[in-house]
């Protein structure tokens, strides 16, 4: 390529480029944190109907003592997991956030038997407020409202439907959405909403946006409606941002997109209501893709064709890693409202120091800024200790240099051309079906973490973990097996464990995990398969417009996969089939592409259209680098 003896003159794969491609990759480990935050931010704790007030009834106190025996009330828990005081049963269960305790009544009002009961000679204990005390501690309201000791309803000691929590009992409460009406005249009991909205258990969540705007029955699916906004709002951006790149620079996207998702990250922190949680995210989501783009074109176009491969492997495995550190992240960080800002306000960082960086000189060549890509060029040359060779570079050989690039810009091409001939029409439509299901089985997964019955966080960590080993086989494999066996195997395999575990048991926990998890990897190792397989296909008039036609095809997966979800209200099977299903025909699809392993990047239509009559030969044993020259970094869907 003309301009890599440019690269070469300054330096090549110098100190620049080192520290360069290391200060782009800091801020892809928080891009994982980002698509993958609602995990955490909108997780769904145990819950159930709160129950209303009960006349007479007196609030528990830090340090107060039941009237319940035995009853003690444990010390409040730190400041980061629930400042609740949690209450004791008998049973040294604990009590729901929030219960209250009945007052004790005087000596005049009632008589306490030896075994800790109060109640009269009949058994019943009419207090002053009207309520009469049964043997059994549970209490009758006027009004026909049975409470417990704790100022629950239901009798003492009965289940509330977590683990380790008391509230009423089957015949009191129906569980998380639905409880039943006070009944006076001993007949069926009707049921009725949770109009008084709900209690949740804080141990594991302190605070999540379910429990802030009780996202829960009726309202549940609006969790995933927030999320699939937030990828509606990752595909605008790739659509409108990354047109922006090619017209005003890369670096002055980037700078503008660390600022857009460090002050909408910051905004949906203090989101006052889930309208504008939704819309800062939607800005977020935009602002994500943004420095996304901005970051590949500026790794690709500043490291030289050799080194290009090993580069996009780092920036990658960044990736990789970003999903292990959420899991820690949100372990500490418990709170969702400091936890978004954990995770936005380094983008400020980022801003600072992106000052730094140097703008691509070919985007200003090709811009026809060449006056000032020499300037880049020297200051690149001085930084590697090549200033003299720096000095020798002038805006005539720059021109030189890239002369066919800068014919090539007088050629147009558009989407159309996807679709104009045949070959590439046929090559077109397999992709889009691969790309889509790819990303809309990875997010499935990667976004039901609370379905596997393990911590949220440990699971996190696994399926971040697993993406290492299965990059590096999956390299090896694009190598010595080719790129459409590849492809197909990895997601054949991805949508085979995916339906078998429709019919695991839900006891067998660990067998669920890992086919999960296997599940995963497999998608993760597809997407580097397609990422790779897709450049190589398209010839390179049309390449960046097809690979962006690709991911545009993930982001809609990625919207979608949230809304199907929902459907497991109605039938609970159906999400899982879906989306184990997606890639078996998505592996179908890749059966049909040409295998590209050991021949040349196409550079015309025509060529495309004219290689499918001809065989490929050569050493399957690939020993050129994976990444052709004209594409973007590996980053996830």
């Amino acid at each position: 390529m003309p301009f890599g003896a440019v690269l070469a003159q300054v330096g090549g794969l110098g100190r620049f480029q080192v520290l360069q491609t290391a200060l782009l990759a800091v801020p892809i480990l928080l891009m994982a944190s980002h698509n993958l935050l609602q995990n955490f931010t909108a997780a769904v704790p145990p819950h159930r109907c709160r129950v209303p007030a009960v006349p007479g009834a007196t609030p528990a106190v830090p340090g107060a003592t039941p009237d319940v025996p035995g009853a003690t009330s444990a010390a409040p828990r730190d400041t980061l997991r629930g400042s609740n005081t949690a209450l004791r049963s008998p049973g040294g269960t604990s009590g729901s956030p929030g219960a209250t305790l009945r007052s004790a009544h005087s000596a005049s009002d009632t008589h306490v038997p030896p075994d800790g009961t109060a109640g009269s000679p009949d058994g019943t204990v009419g207090s002053p407020d009207g309520t009469n005390v049964q043997p059994d501690g549970t209490v009758g309201s006027p009004d026909g409202t049975w409470v417990s000791p704790n100022g629950t309803l239901g009798p003492a000691g009965a289940m509330l439907g977590w683990p380790n929590v008391t509230l009423g009992s089957p015949d009191v409460t129906l569980g998380s959405c639905r409880r039943y009406v006070a009944n006076v005249t001993g007949g069926a009991r009707a049921t009725e909403p949770c109009r008084d909205g709900w209690d949740y258990d804080r141990s594991i969540y302190v605070a999540t946006i379910v429990t802030e705007w009780d996202l829960v029955c009726g309202y549940r699916q609006l969790r995933q409606m927030a999320q699939s906004i937030y990828m509606a709002g990752v595909l605008v951006g790739a659509l409108v941002l990354g047109g922006l790149s090619d017209r005003f620079g890369r670096k002055a996207m980037l700078m503008w997109s660390y600022l857009q998702l460090g002050v909408m990250g910051t905004c949906t922190a203090f989101a006052p209501n889930y309208a504008s949680y939704c819309a800062f995210r939607f800005a977020g989501g935009m602002a994500l893709s943004g420095f996304g783009l901005s970051i590949a074109c500026l790794v690709v176009e500043w490291i030289p064709t050799p080194y290009r491969a090993i580069t996009v492997a780092i920036t990658g495995f960044a990736y990789t890693l970003g999903q292990i550190i959420l899991a820690g992240v949100a372990y500490a960080v418990p709170h969702w409202r400091w936890l978004q800002l954990s995770v936005s306000l380094p983008f400020f960082v980022f801003l600072l120091y992106s000052w730094w960086l140097a703008e691509s000189a070919r985007w200003l060549v090709l811009s026809g800024k060449a006056e000032r890509a020499v300037k880049v060029l020297q200051r690149v040359a001085t930084f590697n200790n090549r200033k003299e060779e720096g000095e020798k570079i002038t805006v005539e050989m720059l021109k030189s240099n890239m002369k066919e690039e800068l014919a090539a810009l007088k050629s147009s091409y558009t989407v159309s051309d996807l679709v104009r001939t045949p070959v590439i029409r046929h090559i077109f439509f397999c992709l889009s079906i691969v790309w889509f299901s790819i990303s809309f089985s990875y997010y499935g997964l990667a976004m039901d973490l609370q379905n596997f019955g393990v911590s949220i966080y440990l699971i996190q960590v696994i399926f971040g973990a697993v993406d290492f080993p299965a990059k590096v086989v999956v390299t090896v494999s694009l190598s010595y097996v080719g790129r459409r066996l590849s492809l197909m195997v990895t997601l054949f395999l991805a949508g085979l464990v995916i339906v078998a575990n429709i019919f695991v048991p839900t006891e067998l926990q660990t067998v669920r995990t890992a086919l999960a998890v296997i599940g995963k990897g497999c998608l993760s190792a597809s997407f580097n398969c397609v990422f790779l397989y897709t450049t190589e296909l398209y010839p390179t008039p049309i390449r960046q417009t097809g690979l962006g036609f690709g991911s545009t095809m993930a982001r809609v997966g990625g919207i979608v996969a949230p809304l199907v979800k929902m459907m497991d209200e109605y039938y609970p099977f159906l999400p899982p089939a879906v989306y184990g299903v997606a890639p078996v025909v998505a592996a179908v699809a890749a059966a049909f592409l040409p295998e590209t392993l050991n021949t040349p990047l196409p550079d015309t239509i025509e060529e495309v259209e004219n290689r499918t009559k001809q065989k490929p030969a050569g050493d399957p044993k690939e020993k050129i680098a994976l990444q052709p020259q004209d594409g973007p970094p590996l980053k996830e869907p």
